[in-house]
């Protein structure tokens, strides 16, 4: 049997993307037991850091051990018991997906949908909650497969005011664009490493809010064989073990309550994913994948290509290009990888076949990337028949990070 080697790629997709090296490098470090003082001393920290990522001082900040979607498994099944009503929005792939494991979850769904390539204005939203009175509204913050960013910042205040509590996926758009869990009122969030946060997937960190956090209190049933006097027994359980939210904080909080063996590796990770963007700047590393995310869309543009979706809506950090007729969409994204070492994505459902999913994000938001992107891609279609200006896609987004260049003030910097 040969090692493991992987080829060299540029992940230029909607996700996963290249790891940037020092998360990689982390990754590489001994492994620790899950006891040592020095374990228990990081997990309080990568606590502390994703505090700051999240933009929240809620206690209840840890990380699921598992992909992104392991981490809306985890909140969905804790904080909806059988029979409580939730109310999805619909926009994309995603939110379908939240419907799916809330009702595994043998909650009561409500969904409303909306055209891929929409999003939902705020008073839509409101309207279904007035009509529908769920416990919990889950909505994805941004959907890579219609590349759209869901406006929160409102829906915080409209759950407080009719007692519903606000869960957002945000996996996709965290460190790209905007999120302020404490400023916007959300009750609970979950996202994962593999995108604008520049790590592996594997781990999905979750923070929940006092009253998010109440209600994992009153579903709590300790299992079996670490029980100690007085810890809670419920005949209805929350209905996962590994996911179960109440029993996770327990093990990450003081008791260390032992749940399961914490995945070490992935721990550095995520540890360093949250370090290296907090030293960037939070809003440093936004406006690194806006500029970088405004390039490729301009660049595209310049190649004579469509984008799909409502622009003015769509995440910094993904573009959909719809594929033009006269060319093989697969075909373009099989050159691309052959010929070039580049993955770009397709989409899902209904978008299958017609766009091109472009990622700019986490260690692959930044100047020569996207150039050599746009390079390639024009190569590739002029040889499938499309014409493209020569050089087009490359000097808008050189324009766009000259532009920004020229713009930011003599004490900054525009990272590229």
């Amino acid at each position: 049997m040969l090692p493991v080697n992987p080829p060299a790629r540029l992940l230029m997709g909607p996700g996963p993307i290249d790891a940037d090296p020092r998360v990689l490098r982390a990754l590489s470090t001994p492994l620790v037991g899950q006891y040592d003082p020095w374990m228990t001393s990081t997990m309080n920290d990568t606590q502390t850091l994703y505090r700051q990522v999240f933009g929240t001082a809620n206690v209840a900040t840890a990380l699921v051990d598992g992909t992104s979607r392991a981490g809306i498994e985890a909140v969905l099944v804790s904080l909806l018991a059988p029979g409580d009503r939730v109310l999805v929005p619909v926009f994309g792939r995603f939110g379908h997906l939240l419907a799916e494991i809330a009702g595994r979850a043998g909650a009561e769904v409500h969904t409303i949908e909306t055209a891929w390539g929409q999003v939902f204005p705020t008073s839509a939203i409101e309207d279904a909650i007035l009509a529908t009175r769920p416990k919990v509204l889950a909505v994805v913050q941004g959907d890579t497969s219609t590349t759209m960013n869901q406006p929160l910042d409102e829906l915080g205040a409209i759950c407080e005011r009719h007692g519903v509590l606000l869960y957002t996926d945000a996996t996709a758009s965290i460190g790209g664009n905007p999120l302020e869990v404490d400023a916007w009122g959300i009750d609970a969030v979950s996202v994962g490493l593999q995108k604008c946060l520049g790590g592996p997937s594997g781990s999905a960190p979750v923070t929940l809010s006092p009253r998010a956090t109440a209600v994992l209190d009153g579903r709590r049933s300790v299992e079996a064989g670490i029980r100690e006097p007085g810890d809670e027994v419920l005949d209805e359980p929350i209905r996962s073990n590994y996911l179960d939210l109440a029993m996770i904080l327990d093990y990450w909080g003081p008791r260390r309550l032992n749940h399961h063996t914490e995945a070490a590796s992935m721990l550095y990770a995520a540890h360093e994913c949250a370090r290296i963007l907090l030293e960037e700047g939070r809003d440093a590393v936004v406006a690194r994948h806006e500029l970088a995310g405004r390039a490729m869309l301009t660049g595209v543009q310049e190649l004579g290509l469509q984008v799909f979706g409502d622009v003015a809506h769509k995440m910094h950090n993904v573009v959909a290009v719809r594929i033009p007729d006269v060319v093989d969409g697969d075909a373009v994204r099989g050159a691309m990888l052959a010929d070039h070492g580049i993955e770009i994505g397709t989409s899902f459902g209904p978008l299958r076949g017609r766009v091109w999913r472009i990622g700019t994000m986490g260690y692959n938001a930044r100047k020569d990337a996207v150039v050599t992107t746009l390079s390639a891609l024009e190569q590739v279609l002029r040889r499938g028949g499309f014409p493209v200006p020569q050089g087009g896609g490359v000097d808008a987004a050189l324009d766009a990070y000259a532009a920004a260049a020229a713009a930011a003030p003599a004490s900054s910097a525009v990272v590229a």
